[in-house]
């Protein structure tokens, strides 16, 4: 149990974490892939390598030490590691590993002077109680997903029923339950995990669901990364007819019910939660800004579907800015990287709007401010978190 005095040693290691955090979770997950081999494949080892994981993790950690007297105050970020976890299937056996791995870590990297007897017997206390509250709203979800309709537990194997080329970059797969059954209705944003094998090893990640739910099946349209071995695998290995598990749908960054004019903001392949959120927006008369930023017109997906929509949709209006614009392809309504005047024209004038936006963390960052310095309120603005939680603060 995480006591008073727990509480005050957790507090007095904010300042070493502020220092050095990304350095302890650097060492923890070398310890925990070192000592515990098993649970690698729920890990992305290109975050790793990358060290988006270790600094998510640090600030996580951090945020949770700052915050201990306070839980509350951790806003959306326990709600996205929640679904995070559900998406991936993390399970309770696996947070004594992790428990493990990080006092571990906290020993060896600040040695026994500073990570005293006390020190990881109050870290060892709040993991504890971190561990519990997170193992069991998960297993409220698992349940939820368990007891709906077409819902399911655990891993269910999908076919493949059809792969289409979206753009230079982005492919989408159609996956239908090999049972024959239905599947749980997903809310439009969110996102499934899928299982495979590359060379022998099992993957897991996950993937923003680019269609409305239907009850019959799901698309995600994946980005092929540079050298992102589960993406390169799907674009290149997996063909109609071949089978993949499939996890739940899960997910935070969800659109929301209001009668608020809408804006979607989107960049590179953020635009494929935009989509399940566009027909949903679509099924009132809601108003809808649909705004995508894309390096040029050979990696822009799903145009001719925008457009489509907005011939037949009046109250959409869609507007598209390329870095580069090539004269001879489809022209952007505007070029250079997405800024306040570009805002300016295409927003509401109105700025009791509700915005969600994603895509890379520079571009998030980039729209948040510009979104701040157009007047609309923060309470209106929505993003996904895919790199330290305070990514965007």
């Amino acid at each position: 149990m995480l006591s008073t005095e727990h509480k005050a040693i957790i507090t007095a290691t904010v300042p070493i974490l502020e220092q050095g955090g990304e350095a302890l979770t650097r060492h923890f997950y070398q310890t925990m892939f070192r000592d515990y081999p098993e649970v690698k494949s729920l890990f992305n080892q290109a975050n790793q390598t990358e060290g988006t994981q270790q600094r998510a993790l640090a600030n996580a950690v951090l945020m949770y030490a700052k915050n201990i007297e306070k839980l509350e105050n951790l806003g959306p970020l326990v709600n996205t590691i929640i679904n995070k976890h559900v998406s991936l299937q993390i399970q309770p056996e696996h947070y004594p590993i992790v428990g493990a791995s990080l006092l571990k870590a906290i020993r060896e990297v600040l040695g026994e002077e500073v990570a005293t007897d006390a020190v990881i017997e109050a870290w060892a206390a709040a993991y504890g109680q971190l561990a519990d509250i997170l193992i069991g709203a998960e297993e409220g979800i698992y349940k939820q997903n368990e007891q709906a309709e077409g819902g399911w537990r655990g891993a269910r194997t999908f076919n493949v029923v059809s792969k289409t080329v979206e753009s230079d970059e982005i492919t989408s797969f159609v996956l239908e339950p090999a049972d024959g059954g239905k599947v749980v209705a997903h809310k439009p944003g969110q996102y499934i995990g899928l299982s495979v094998k590359v060379n022998g090893n099992e993957q897991r990640r996950q993937y923003s669901l680019s269609a409305a739910a239907n009850g019959v099946n799901y698309r995600i349209s994946v980005k092929r990364e540079d050298g992102g071995l589960v993406s390169n695998y799907l674009h290149d290995q997996v063909n109609v007819g071949d089978s993949i598990d499939v996890f739940p749908p899960a997910g935070d960054f969800v659109l929301s019910d209001s009668d608020k004019p809408l804006v979607l903001i989107s960049g590179g392949v953020g635009i494929t939660p935009t989509l399940a959120m566009l027909t949903a927006a679509l099924t009132s008369n809601r108003p809808v800004h649909f705004i995508h930023a894309a390096r040029h017109a050979g990696v822009h997906a799903f145009r001719d579907h925008i457009d489509a929509l907005a011939a037949k949709h009046p109250q959409l209006q869609r507007f598209y800015c390329y870095e580069t614009a090539d004269v001879e392809a489809p022209q952007p309504d505007a070029t250079g990287y997405l800024n306040p005047q570009h805002l300016a024209k295409w927003l509401p004038v109105t700025r009791d709007l509700e915005a969600y936006f994603l895509g890379p963390t520079p571009f998030m960052k980039a729209i948040k401010s510009h979104l701040a310095e157009l007047g609309v309120p923060q309470s209106q603005t929505y993003y996904e978190f895919f790199g330290p939680a305070e990514a965007l603060a």
